[in-house]
This record gives structure tokens, sequence and C-alpha cells, in this order.
């Protein structure tokens, strides 16, 4: 299953961004598919998921109220809305999707490496500048 992301960029602090993620190649109906995020030297953080089946989603405590997860199922993309942007939120961000569970607490908790597809090597960088 390939990952595709687009809508990083450059934004000043405060700005917006908006992610998306498509995955064309899926053929089933319900799982989890969220974002990760890495700053070099730091580890992969755990940003976002939601489940497609009942649209429950979960968010880092660094991004809640700032950052809003949605998914356009016919389309199978995930779309990670970004607003009131600070700088700490510079990082390459990956897309992941996994169909054997649904997005709860535990799974966005989960080392990227546990899900079961990721856009690796294919991020997409967004650079908050101060």
């Amino acid at each position: 299953v390939q990952l595709v992301e687009s809508g990083g960029g450059l934004v000043q602090v405060g700005g917006s961004l908006r992610l998306s993620c498509e995955a064309p190649g899926i053929t089933f109906d319900d799982y989890a598919i969220g974002w990760f995020r890495q700053v070099p030297g730091k580890e992969r953080e755990g940003v976002s998921c939601i489940s497609t089946n009942d649209g429950n989603t979960y968010y880092a405590d660094s991004v809640k109220g700032r950052f809003t997860i949605s998914s356009a199922n016919a389309k199978k993309t995930v779309y990670l809305q970004m607003d009131s942007l600070k700088p700490e939120d510079t990082a390459e961000y990956y897309c992941v999707l996994d169909s054997s569970t649904l997005c709860t607490a535990t799974t966005i908790a989960m080392p990227i490496n546990s899900w079961e597809y990721a856009s690796w090597g294919q991020g997409t960088q967004v650079t908050v500048s101060s």
C-alpha cells in the first residue's frame, strides 16, 4: 500500500497548513490512519489518528486544540488541518495506516514501526518560522 502525502511547506508562527495523505491502493474499508512527525535528533511522535468506521480521533497533547484530523473515506484520504502553528511543530510528517486496528489512545502511542504501513522516506516537511 502506498501512502502519498502532500501539503507541507513553510509558514509563519500562527499560520495554518493542511496535510493530505491518500492511500489509493487499499481494498479494505475499516482502518486507522494518522500522522507521525520527527524532528532530527528526536524520536518520532504520534500526532493524531482517526478510525474510518466511526470517526473516532485522538491527538497528542502537544497538538490538541490546534490540529484537526479528518477523513474522506470515498477518496481514501486523510487530512490534517494544522492551525496556530508553532516553531516546535517544525518536523517531517509521515502518514501511517493500519488495517488491523482502530484509532485509540493506545494506537496513537504505538511506535511508528508497529503500524502496518507508513510513508517511509516520503514524508512531508513542515517548517514554522518565527
